[in-house]
């Protein structure tokens, strides 16, 4: 994003609004830190900052890899140039239940980087993603952060793109049960080694009776399932039978 001087009357009114902490006041005029900036374009949002003079405006180049990463990753309005999803992740972790792509017996798996609040970079999604390729995790190809991959069978990316900052990205793969503790030992691992945050999502099937099995397995190895989380449920008619 950019500030147009001409328009902007330094109010201020924009600053606390800026996830990246890239806007600021400097001789009575917003001013912006490209290298901090997300381009979420929530300054821009008049829902969101009611900039009185419609002062911010869209960079140049966000329309081009690399900068086009930040724009997608961080401004929900952005649809995907490859996989064409609105958002960062694929609908499985909302109508599983559903659409049965997580089938029982598995498990999937949403790792939401850099949320709540932090923000990241490429470079510690990385982290996560090659050391869950060392257990030949096969990552979801209908979500964007694959197509950014250089190998997804290492789960690496690109040089260039590894300092490019946003919101929030979300590693999505399923997995049989019988890995669950693999897998596990293997975020909380790296987990330790992130400048960053992360949301663990769950996609699981129910039993018939309602029950969800896998949330006792993750008690026993200390992870706590909280009570007050966010929880989707499929509703609908399955789309498989198993």
């Amino acid at each position: 994003m950019k500030v147009n001087k001409d328009k902007c009357i330094g109010c201020g009114i924009c600053v606390p609004y800026c996830p990246a902490f890239a806007i600021s006041i400097a001789n009575g005029k917003a001013q912006i830190d490209e290298e901090l900036c997300f381009e979420c374009g929530n300054c821009a949002r008049p829902r969101v900052v009611r900039c009185p003079t419609k002062a911010f405006e869209q960079s140049e180049g966000v329309a081009v890899i690399p900068r086009r990463i930040r724009r997608f990753f961080s401004d929900p309005t952005v649809a995907d140039a490859v996989t064409k999803v609105p958002g960062r992740g694929t609908e499985e972790s909302k109508t599983n239940d559903v659409t049965g792509k997580v089938l029982r017996g598995e498990f999937g798996i949403g790792i939401e980087v850099g949320r709540p609040c932090r923000g990241t970079t490429i470079h510690q999604v990385e982290k996560i993603t090659m050391a869950l390729a060392e257990l030949n995790v096969e990552f979801e190809d209908c979500n964007p952060v694959y197509h950014l991959m250089e190998d997804p069978k290492k789960g690496t990316f690109p040089e260039e793109i590894k300092d490019e900052r946003m919101v929030s990205c979300i590693i999505e793969f399923a997995a049989k049960e019988e890995m669950l503790e693999p897998v596990m030992n293997v975020i909380k691992r790296v987990a330790d080694e992130l400048d960053t945050v992360f949301s663990l999502d769950f996609i699981y099937r129910f039993d018939e009776d309602g029950n969800i099995p896998i949330i006792q397995k993750l008690n026993d190895m200390g992870i706590l399932v909280r009570k007050n989380a966010k929880v989707n449920l499929g509703m609908g008619r399955p789309l498989v039978v198993d």
